[in-house]
Order: structure tokens, then sequence, then C-alpha cells
């Protein structure tokens, strides 16, 4: 007989992990994840030496919700044995490597995961013992055949794929040319990239700013030097906003008031309020600025060429390159010029972010869509009639700044779980800002407060 989960996980990045922690000591959760990786790993592409955090180590999988809980930062700080040169760097944001590590540690403690398993499939299967009268049916692939599971609840932690344009997308592996990678995949790629002999950074945000500072180090010196150029449509290489009035967007009562607005108005946000959380760190823009003086200080020629408000157009591949050597023509466009160049290059690594997508695994109608085809996501996090299937790092669009946020990650699990049990096993603060997102009068439907407080012992019964 397959066993009955009360909740399951696929996907097993930061935010779902962190839900496997929470759900670990709770009596009242039988949960389990399931990904088609072989173990964790955090952005292995980025993992830059010395680059860091753009949020506290306050912001780990667990803190904001438990900050009693075994499987903190600063919990895994002291059983390495690192915890006073932690605090003795007096720096809150950990390296990059560092939360990578971190989370590995935690993954490693948690019996609730399941690695090596691709989800092929999500159908509900009846069952009149079961909430709404079925379950839910998972199918996974493993490399000694297929397996099932069934649960009450699910939650899809699939997250984000890169986004590569489509210019781009056609253009790598060409006989002689240099390679085209988005940013996830650059580590392994860096040698390559170095030895085109010319990279351009197509894009904006840290992970541009990342790229582009590890090139920059040793361009135009040594065996294979290379010049590298940074290209980007925003009119300016803008910095993230942290101001603390700023930093109450990532608050309960911003998402209430996000959710609340008009899809269109939500889409034009969306791109408005980039420099909320896709800038680059003040930092990071100061240490690009003060390594090109360093390095053109004595009169030295540093190759390099930064272009803000530049639209990369077009791309081709001409195999007649400097050298006989393949090369990529970029078109470019100056937004406030309104003309354009071309540019040539012999690498390109494209810094175009990530996109959320609905998994093909999911049985027609198992979701709600909105009118484009993106997940609707409801205030508690639910893209079902039943409230059952749980979205998380999938609803930006509809919540907001906080989806990628990993500070707020513990309390979307924290709203997960009171959702699962019936109760709030991790209060849920609903009121933390200062100021008021609306006007004055103005009554924002307070839906998970609804859902966790005034549902009756039968109702909280059900939910699980």
């Amino acid at each position: 007989m397959t066993r009955t989960y009360d909740l399951l996980g696929i996907g097993i990045g930061p935010f779902d992990l962190g839900l496997a922690a929470l759900a670990q000591p709770l009596d009242d959760v039988d949960a389990v994840f399931l990904d088609q990786r072989d173990g964790f790993s955090w952005h292995a592409g980025m993992l830059i030496e010395g680059t860091t955090l753009q949020v506290p180590f306050l912001a780990d999988l667990v803190t904001m919700a438990d900050p009693t809980s075994p499987y903190s930062f600063l919990a895994w700080l002291k059983e390495t044995g690192r915890l006073y040169q932690f605090y003795i760097r007096e720096s809150f944001y950990p390296l990059r490597a560092e939360y990578d590590q971190y989370c590995r540690w935690v993954a490693g403690q948690l019996p609730t995961l399941r690695w090596g398993r691709q989800v092929t499939s999500v159908v509900r299967v009846p069952d009149p013992a079961a909430p709404s009268g079925y379950l839910f049916e998972v199918t996974a692939r493993t490399a000694d055949g297929v397996e099932k599971y069934c649960a009450k609840h699910l939650v899809l932690g699939t997250g984000t794929q890169p986004r590569l344009p489509a210019f781009l997308a056609g253009l790598d592996g060409r006989e002689g040319a240099g390679p085209v990678v988005h940013t996830s995949d650059y580590l392994p790629n860096r040698d390559a990239l170095r030895a085109a002999g010319s990279v351009t950074v197509v894009g904006s945000g840290q992970s541009a700013a990342e790229v582009y500072r590890d090139l920059l180090e040793d361009c135009g010196t040594g065996p294979g030097e290379h010049r590298v150029d940074w290209v980007t449509r925003s009119p300016r290489f803008f910095p993230m906003e942290y101001t603390k009035l700023t930093l109450e967007m990532t608050s309960p009562e911003y998402t209430d008031h996000y959710v609340s607005l008009p899809i269109e108005r939500r889409d034009v946000l969306g791109r408005e309020q980039r420099n909320l959380y896709k800038g680059i760190s003040g930092d990071l823009i100061d240490d690009i600025y003060d390594t090109l003086y360093r390095r053109s200080a004595l009169g030295a020629e540093v190759p390099t060429t930064l272009l803000s408000d530049t639209e990369v157009v077009a791309a081709r591949y001409d195999a007649g390159g400097a050298d006989g050597a393949g090369e990529y023509v970029l078109t470019l466009r100056h937004a406030q010029l309104g003309t354009t160049v071309e540019r040539r290059t012999g690498a390109i690594v494209a810094a175009t972010g990530y996109a959320a997508t609905v998994p093909a695994f999911l049985a027609p109608g198992l979701v709600n869509l909105d009118a484009r085809g993106r997940y609707a996501v409801t205030r508690d996090y639910t893209v079902d009639d039943d409230r059952r299937i749980h979205v998380v790092n999938g609803e930006e669009h509809t919540h907001g700044v906080t989806a990628p946020d990993l500070g707020f990650g513990p309390w979307r699990n924290s709203v997960i779980l009171a959702n699962v049990t019936g109760r709030e096993p991790y209060p849920v603060e609903r009121r933390i800002a200062f100021q008021q997102f609306g006007l004055p009068g103005h009554q924002v439907h307070d839906q998970t407060h609804d859902q966790t407080h005034d549902q009756t012992h039968d109702e909280m019964e059900a939910a699980r």
C-alpha cells in the first residue's frame, strides 16, 4: 500500500529546503521532498570566490520563522567551528560559497529529502477518506525504475529557469567561436571565455556585475589576454535600493497590497521595481570603479568598455573574424540616441535573468492559471480551488518583491505549514511595517488571517 504523506514538495532549492527543515520537528506533518538532482547545489555556476549574499545571515533557511531552530546559519557556524571567525569579521553578509555549504549541511541532516527523483506526472486520484475526496499521486523516475507517492498537499518548488534571448540561444556551439553562456553556467566556462580573446557581458544586475568584475581583474594581462565589455539596456548601472523604509516593502503588508492590485498594474510595477531586488550592491559598484581606477592610474589602457542604456537587438555569427577565428556580431541600439552600431566579440555571457514556468508534469486543470499562462497564485500561495497546492518562488508576478527574497522564505513557509496543519506551528507576523501602503481607511482583505484563524475545528481537520 502506498504511503500517504501530509505534504510532498517537488524541487529542493533553498525555499523547499527551508520548508523541509521547518517541517522536520513537527509531529503532525509527515513530509517528503523530491528532486531530480543527485544532491543540493545552489547556483554552482556563480560561486565566484569572494562574492557575498545581498541579504544578511538572518535570511537563512529558518531563523525568521524559528530563531531556535537547529538548522540555522549560526548553528552551522558553531558546528563547523567558525562562529567566532564570523563574529570577528563583522559583516552580516555571508559569502555565497558559505551559504551553499550551509544549505548542504542542512540537507545532509534531513531524512525527508529524496534525490535522484525526476517527477514525470502529478494527478488526482480518488480517495473518499482524503480531504475533498482525493489525493495527489506523484510519479517519479529513478535510476532503478519508477516510484509513486501519494500526498494530501503539494508544494511546487521547481523555481525559475535561466532565460536566454532567442537571438543568443541559437549562437552557441559554432566551430572556432567562444562560448555563449548564461551566467548560471559561468564558472565551468570561465577559462574558455577568457581564451576567446574578448568577452561581452550582456544584461544588468548583481550577476552581470560579479561576472564583469571577475573578468576585469586580469583582462589585458598575461597569457591569453582578453578584453571584457559590459552592455546593459538599463539607463545606468543601478544599485539595489537598501534603505530601511524601502526594505519594508519586503513585508506582509506590502504583499497584501500588491496582491490586491489588478494584474496589469502588477506587471508594470514588476518592471519598475527592479532596483529593489535586481540591482547591484553598492559595495560591488564601488569595487568595480576602484579596480578601473587602480588599473588605469599610471596611464595604462584597460581593455574594457561599459555601455548603459544600450540594448542588444540582434546577434549573428561571422566565421571570418579576426585571425581567422569565428566571432559574434552584436547589433546595439542606444535608447536615447535611437541609433544602432555593430560590435564584435569572441564570447558572450548573458546576465538575462530567470523565468518561472509551469511544469509539464502537472495534469491539465490541476492548477489555476491566469490569462497569460502563469500561476494564478492566491494570497496564501495556493494555486488550486481547494488550497492544497502551494507555489514557492513562482509568484513574483502576483506577490512582487517578496517572492524571490531569501529572508521572506521562512514567512511564506510558515503560512504553508499553517495551511497544512490547520494551526500555526510558527507564528505568522502580519504587521511589521511602520508605513501604510494603501490609503487610510482602505482595508486590504487579509486572506491568510481568515484562512488560518477563522476556520472551525472541522475545517482545520479537513485541511490536514
